[in-house]
């Protein structure tokens, strides 16, 4: 199929998308180019189950040969659903610490060199505790892992049930108190951080949000973004993405985003539900880019 292939302005972010990899690893390539993508999201394992073959060396080389066809443009991964860093439980957070150690040893493997991962769930044992087990239990799987070419992004969440990472100070404790604080960084989405009651929606609640951002984290450690717009409202702590500007964001909000300078060299992929035709990916691309065109104007 014939696509329009779209030329990235130097004052323009990465756009892109998180991408299916069914059929082969290196298959997310051919559907990043279906939608002109200029930043590429995958999973390198089955998300929702624990045992997963590891990677061939066959499947290793075709990826990293379709990724140098594509070009020299953001890839990052996303982590296993399962893991929960938090668990209180021992057995079952080494079940974490073992999985994350596989997905960051998949992405040296691969030459990816982010990965994005959720914070974990404190399923009871309070805040505290579970801050201080995601540390712990992350640096373990950084050690165990041994590869320094792979920088893990903890996420923004919307902070549903016991999830932790909701308020970017819990992000900040993380980054802080780990040992190896210099190998992380944070991954904004936006649907979460505005469930998690961050505004982005106006040029004074948008600047509020990431001057605390900056003041707790360091706009610095800010590497990547997911752009999902939010079904539910501000401070709904629920996590349900939207199609950009379909939501309780808006296009107000998207606009200001993709035009900060501050982030004008950031990678954004969305996250928002799709067919396999990519219809709605190429939908919402069309439409970010517009809004970098049209400045803080809302077409």
């Amino acid at each position: 199929m014939k696509t329009e292939t779209v030329v990235r302005s130097e004052k323009m972010p990465f756009f892109g998308a998180h991408m299916s990899v069914a059929g082969g690893l290196a298959k997310a390539f051919d559907r990043a180019r279906r939608v002109d993508a200029e930043a590429l999201q995958i999973f390198t394992r089955n998300q929702r189950q624990w045992a997963v073959p590891p990677l061939s060396d066959d499947q290793v080389a075709a990826f990293i040969a379709a990724r140098e066809a594509w070009g020299n443009q953001p890839v990052a991964a996303h982590g296993s659903y399962l893991i929960n860093l938090a668990n209180p439980q021992r057995e079952a957070a080494i079940r974490s610490i073992e999985a994350l150690c596989d997905e960051i040893t998949r992405c040296a493997r691969l030459r990816i060199p982010s990965l994005i991962i959720h914070p974990g769930s404190h399923m009871g044992s309070g805040v505290r505790a579970g801050l201080s087990a995601i540390t712990t239990n992350l640096d373990e799987a950084v050690e165990k892992a041994a590869c320094r070419d792979v920088t893990i992004l903890l996420e923004t969440t919307a902070g549903q049930g016991t999830g932790l990472g909701n308020r970017f100070e819990e992000i900040a404790h993380v980054l802080e108190h780990s040992r190896f604080g210099v190998r992380l960084g944070v991954c904004f989405d936006t649907c979460h951080a505005f469930a998690a009651g961050y505004d982005i929606r106006t040029p004074e609640t948008y600047e509020k949000t990431f001057q605390e951002f900056d003041s707790s984290i360091g706009l610095e450690r800010l590497r990547f973004f997911h752009l999902n717009d939010s079904r539910h409202g501000l401070g709904s702590r629920l996590d349900r993405h939207e199609h950009i500007g379909k939501g309780k964001i808006g296009r107000a909000g998207f606009s200001l985003l993709v035009n900060d300078p501050r982030f004008r060299d950031h990678p954004m992929v969305l996250e928002t539900p799709k067919g396999k035709d990519l219809r709605e990916d190429k939908q919402n691309l069309r439409l970010l880019r517009s809004l970098v065109a049209h400045g803080n104007r809302t077409p």
